[in-house]
């Protein structure tokens, strides 16, 4: 079952954190699959450095590797929040849901995909429940934005942004068709509007 992470649960609890008389500012570590698509659509959000650090790295790994990059910068860094962003992709069922199991163990919070990113695109315009591939995500996308999708778009997160909240509450609903939820299975699904809820906190 998804739960809502434990960071993100811990976050709703306060702005900034105190040491002494000094505020410092929430931190958020975002390590992606992709090295650009997902790093080019959440390094957009408009969070000014005073408020929040978001710190958002495109790592070319995927699955349990990413978590484990994901918990050495984690361990190198001071982060409030961590997040791991990756798709199903083609990826076998072990290390899909190995992920998840080590995700978790290390209090690491997971924004998934099944199967690619750009389905919390295609939420933005409307609900969606059927299974699609890659080569779907893309056409349906060009249609909707009415120019062709490009992947690794440095413009997405703008186009998008005046339908996020519609994404998030189709995103909440899909969530909801698959109850208990099995992210290896469930295509499609996502919970990469956990982290967009978190971040949409701290914009000005």
């Amino acid at each position: 079952m998804v739960r809502a992470p434990v960071h993100a649960r811990r976050a709703r609890s306060w702005s900034t954190r105190t040491v002494g008389t000094r505020d410092l500012i929430p931190s958020f570590l975002i390590v992606c699959e992709g090295e650009k698509t997902e790093p080019n659509y959440f390094r957009r959000f408009r969070v000014p450095a005073e408020v929040a650090r978001i710190d958002v790295q495109g790592i070319g790994a995927n699955t349990v590797s990413l978590v484990r990059k994901a918990i050495a910068l984690r361990d190198a860094g001071d982060y409030d929040q961590t997040w791991c962003v990756f798709d199903r992709d083609s990826f076998s069922l072990r290390s899909f849901n190995d992920a998840f199991t080590l995700a978790e163990r290390s209090d690491i919070s997971i924004a998934y995909s099944n199967e690619a990113f750009e389905i919390w695109y295609l939420l933005h315009f409307h609900y969606f429940n059927s299974g699609m591939s890659r080569a779907d995500y893309g056409k349906k996308l060009s249609a909707l934005l009415g120019h062709r999708y490009v992947k690794n778009s440095e413009t997405m997160f703008d186009e998008l942004r005046d339908r996020q909240a519609d994404a998030i509450r189709n995103s909440q609903r899909l969530l909801r068709t698959h109850q208990p939820t099995r992210p290896a299975h469930d295509n499609p699904s996502t919970t990469v509007h956990l982290l967009v809820q978190e971040l949409r906190r701290f914009e000005r």
